[in-house]
């Protein structure tokens, strides 16, 4: 073919694959299925390339043209390579080269992104050794060339030459629990890889491809009659397939390139295009579309559980199974039914299942058979699993047993847990679209209750005095209950927590329990978030608060469950959510409860025994140090009263002793510590207190890679500061002297400068922080007690935003006299106390300038 001939030919078919691609997306969009389109798809490549080859190499009849790996069984999704292969009937030749050469690069001049290999007979043997290639050649679809090359190919990488079933089926195995450790061996990543991911398309073909090596058919009935795969299985298959193809072909038409993780920029739009609409705040689009997700991901999951254990049980590969308890018995780390008509004869009996499963902790899985019954009588009874009084009694023994975490794990991924509790099977696979949720409701569910075990067990060091509390409970599973149904009401729309109560009070009268027990499951879902809210947003060293949560909590068992709960459920939602500042607060809120709780709430403590108590507590901690009380008396005098009120006593000794032992010329004096474990620091001021101070603070710790989550601002008499700051470490460096040291010198040289620099490190934002963004909300508010205005900030959180506030504030000549930051994911939740210069509140028109300013500097990007 001349050159003028294969330029038309190259731009005709180039209009082709154009026109395809647009009648692709109008096609989706319409709701074709995706069976259809690939179909499609493949139909119009193999034209494509067959008409290439004719008028390139056809002329040599040593040669043929493959299909191979997934355009070979038929799945071109639109930015799919095109893997191809020229099988040779010997070495080629230059004339062969050149043919090939020509074809190939007409295939990239076309605007395809062809994957290519040229081989003979011989050497696909030789590189067949590579799992993945004979994998791809077993799946060869020849396109043109000698018929007789496909029978050559077939023999070349056959199991007697190249991987028999059951090296290849351990290998295929082996090579699925690697990739599924890449991705944390979970389904529930936000934003999943569609095609690699656990539960994802590579998991349906990996099935495939044992079951077609076993039996060396490529049609599913052969694996069906062969005993690999059960017929329920591959329905079950074929539905996920379905779902997961449709949300990677959307995602490569909504990508426009090479994508397989659905993040969390095309989530949205790829939700529409699959007519998804939001039903309400709490039941958006997105959130439905990932629904659908992770349910069919759970759903492959659970059949490539069973096809796993069916494949180690095959015959001859299996020890003699023993009794481990009556009507159950163990073949090595495998759990069955003696009898497998139990399940039809006793309906608590896949409760039973995994309450003996709880009991034997060296048993790993369910065996084969075992695991495909359960599938059929779960699938069968339906929600009636809970309607059985002994199923229920099983099912209260379970929440008392060791590991529950571990169990409940196991019943859901069974798909008995849904179907006992309907509710949770509603909330499977429900994520919530933000960045402060990291896991979908039911594996956030499963984490809290994995922590509470970890609490029991006493191996949660992070959770402050846990294990001991834990220990105290009269009745641990009330606990476990209220965990399990703290967030059940997801997506509902309205209160999840009031809806939640109705749920979890109606479970405890159906089980049985009594009023009492009842009672404080459902306060317990209703109030899960009090301590929390209570413990970030308010002043936990004011008496007035304390007395108001411990009057709301009311007695010490409450307390003390959800202290738990509330440390189990932050932890439990997002990777290092959980920190030393939130477990310093949490733990300060319970323990001050506590005293409230014991004194009688009908004896607050009051202002002036809270101040006594700090001083006394404090002067035994100086004397320890070598500092009398006369000396620190003498310093205390310049100490406002409301520092022995707001501050620990630990904490006023150590800023009495930094004060103490600075030497008269050596202001600013900068002291910073390590405080617990991950990076948590406190770091004290005192300096001439001059306005841009705060400002100058911040922006130096942002310098520093220092996050500040909470910020007391304090003058003495002489008109020096006694500031101090909680920070974390961005970077989550090693706590040491070496850091402190660099901390001190940092600031001691920023407060030096004349003038005071204020302005924050200007950093670009996350791809996450860019997605997500909140209109700010500003608020203020009198503070009549202490002559001051409370502003309360809630954003997008971003890199240096305290800083940034900071600089804005003194721009309005606005003091800063106290902050508290709490973020949660994507949102920050600020608060302060302000005044303007002469020290009095912020009237109207001061107000409406930072509000002002706030939203046009938060507006930038």
């Amino acid at each position: 073919m001349d050159a003028a001939a294969a330029g038309s030919l190259i731009e005709r078919l180039r209009a082709g694959i154009a026109a395809l691609a647009a009648q692709e997306d109008a096609a989706f969009r319409g709701g074709v299925p995706v069976a259809e389109l690939l179909v499609l798809r493949t139909h119009h490549f193999d034209a494509s390339l067959r008409e290439l080859w004719q008028a390139l190499a056809g002329e040599h009849a040593a040669l043929a043209l493959f299909a191979v790996g997934g355009y070979g069984r038929g799945e071109l999704f639109p930015q799919s390579d095109l893997d191809v292969l020229v099988l040779c009937a010997a070495e080629p030749g230059v004339r062969e080269r050149q043919a090939i050469e020509q074809f190939v690069s007409a295939l990239w001049d076309v605007g395809l992104r062809p994957g290519h290999s040229v081989r003979t007979a011989a050497q696909c043997t030789q590189a067949a050794a590579d799992i993945t290639v004979c994998t791809a050649l077993m799946e060869a679809r020849q396109l043109a060339g000698n018929s007789a090359a496909a029978g050559h190919l077939a023999a070349a990488v056959a199991t007697d030459v190249a991987w028999p079933p059951d090296d290849y089926a351990q290998a295929k195995l082996d090579e699925l629990v690697t990739r599924h450790a890449r991705y944390g061996d979970t389904s529930y990543n936000l934003e999943p890889n569609l095609k690699e991911g656990p539960g994802g398309l590579r998991d349906i073909q990996t099935i495939a491809w044992i079951a077609r090596r076993v039996t060396g058919s490529a049609e599913p009935s052969d694996w069906i009659a062969a005993g690999l795969v059960r017929g329920r299985e591959w329905q079950q298959l074929e539905q996920a397939r379905d779902t997961l193809g449709r949300l990677r072909m959307g995602l490569h038409l909504v990508a426009g390139r090479v994508e397989e993780r659905l993040l969390f920029d095309h989530q949205p739009t790829l939700a529409q295009m699959l007519g998804f609409r939001d039903q309400h705040r709490d039941n958006r689009a997105v959130e439905q579309m990932m629904q659908t997700y992770f349910r069919a991901a759970l759903a492959v999951r659970r059949v490539l559980a069973r096809f796993s254990a069916r494949w180690r049980e095959r015959p001859g590969s299996d020890a003699l199974g023993r009794e481990v308890e009556p009507g159950f018995i163990a073949c090595e780390d495998r759990l069955s039914f003696a009898d497998i008509r139990q399940l039809q004869d006793d309906p608590a009996s896949p409760l039973r299942l995994f309450a003996c499963w709880q009991r034997h902790p060296e048993l790993r899985e369910l065996g084969a058979a075992t695991a495909a019954a359960l599938d059929q009588a779960v699938s069968a009874r339906g929600a009636g699993l809970a309607e059985d009084e002994n199923a229920r009694s099983v099912f209260l023994d379970i929440l008392r047993g060791p590991r529950v975490a571990e169990t409940l794990s196991r019943m859901h991924l069974h798909g008995v847990l849904g179907a006992y509790l309907p509710a949770f099977a509603r909330v499977a696979g429900r994520m919530q679209y933000d960045l402060f949720h990291a896991y979908t409701v039911d594996q956030h569910t499963l984490n809290v209750i994995r922590n509470i075990d970890r609490m029991a067990a006493g191996e949660a060091p992070e959770f402050p005095q846990a294990s001991d509390v834990f220990d105290s409970l009269d009745r641990p599973d009330l606990l476990y209950l209220a965990a399990l149904f703290h967030d059940i009401a997801k997506g509902r729309g309205g209160d999840h927590s009031e809806l939640g109560a109705g749920d979890a009070a109606a479970f405890c009268r159906e089980h049985g329990l009594g009023a009492v027990d009842s009672d404080l499951v459902a306060w317990l879902v209703q109030q899960h978030l009090l301590l929390s809210i209570t413990a970030q947003k308010s002043d936990i060293t004011d008496p007035a608060v304390i007395n108001r949560f411990a009057a709301a909590v009311a007695d010490r068992q409450r307390l003390d469950m959800l202290y738990l709960l509330t440390m189990a459920d932050i932890a439990g939602t997002a990777p290092g959510l959980w920190n030393t500042w939130k477990a310093r607060l949490v733990a300060d809120l319970h323990a001050a409860a506590r005293l409230a709780l014991r004194r009688g709430l009908e004896h607050p403590i009051h202002a002036d025994e809270r101040i006594a108590q700090c001083r006394n507590a404090a002067l035994e901690l100086l004397a320890e140090q070598g500092i009398d009380a006369a000396r620190a008396e003498a310093i205390w005098a310049d100490f406002p009263p409301v520092s022995f009120l707001r501050y620990r006593a630990s904490l006023v000794a150590w800023l009495t002793s930094q004060v103490a032992n600075a030497r008269p010329d050596s202001l600013p004096v900068v002291a910073a510590r390590s405080v617990g474990e991950r990076g948590a620091r406190e770091i004290f001021v005192h300096s001439p207190d001059v306005d841009g101070l705060f400002a100058a603070i911040t922006a130096a710790l942002d310098r520093l890679d220092l996050d500040v989550v909470e910020a007391r601002i304090m003058t003495s008499a002489k008109g020096l500061s006694l500031d101090t700051f909680r920070a974390l470490e961005r970077s989550r460096r090693e706590a040491g002297p070496e850091r402190d040291e660099e901390i001190v010198r940092s600031l001691r040289y920023a407060l030096r400068q004349r003038p005071l620099r204020l302005g924050p490190v200007k950093r670009s934002l996350s791809r996450g922080q860019r997605h997500f963004q909140i209109s700010p909300q500003i608020d203020f508010a009198p503070v009549p007690s202490a002559d001051r205005t409370s502003m309360s900030l809630v954003c997008s959180d971003r890199p240096g935003l305290l800083a940034l506030i900071a600089q804005v504030l003194r721009e309005q000549r606005v003091r800063v006299h106290g902050a508290r930051i709490a973020t949660f994911g994507e949102r920050a939740e600020d608060f302060f106390l302000l005044s303007d210069e002469q020290n009095r509140p912020l009237d109207e028109a001061s107000q409406a300038r930072v509000d002002e300013a706030l939203r046009n500097r938060l507006s930038e990007r």
